[in-house]
């Protein structure tokens, strides 16, 4: 390559950086960064909708990964200690939107409510960036889990309005 073509490539590879790094959704996060307006919405979302099962501070249910005899699991902890964080934004977002019945996981019960009615497109990815703040700085595998889950998103993003 000549090097008059260099700054162009370099140019070209940091737009192309930036647009992958962002988020599809104004606001929410990106990688390990979270709005802090949009933290705080969560949280007052999650308070009135999410706490009386998952618990104040996201802490899920004890026994949350042993099935119930019904074959559904207790609601399970959203704080980084569960395994919320193994799933792509846009999976997240179909649990929260329409329950436990999801498509791409036919084998999972839960009794999970669908908030798709109650809850807007903007308050559904509020509450789930709060949750991501729930996660602080832990690590699985020498990686943070929020840039696990960043990484996963990638293939899901949270869904257009």
């Amino acid at each position: 390559m000549s090097p008059r073509g260099r700054p162009a490539v370099a140019a070209l590879a940091l737009a192309a950086a930036l647009l992958i790094g962002c988020s599809s959704v104004p606001g929410a996060a990106t990688g390990n960064a979270l709005d802090t307006s949009v933290v705080a919405a969560g949280r007052d979302i999650f308070a009135s909708n999410c706490a009386v099962c998952h618990g104040a501070n996201g802490e899920g249910q004890p026994d949350w990964h042993i099935k119930n005899p019904d074959g559904t699991f207790r609601p399970p902890p959203l704080n980084g200690d569960g395994h919320t964080w193994h799933h792509a934004d846009g999976l997240l977002y179909r649990i929260v939107s329409q329950g436990g019945a999801i498509p791409e996981l036919p084998d999972y019960q839960s009794g999970m409510p669908a908030f798709g009615d109650q809850l807007s497109h903007q308050e559904i990815i509020a509450v789930l960036t709060y949750i991501k703040s729930l996660w602080g700085d832990k690590t699985k595998r020498g990686l943070s889990i929020r840039q696990s889950q960043s990484q996963a998103s990638q293939q899901d993003p949270f869904p257009p309005q």
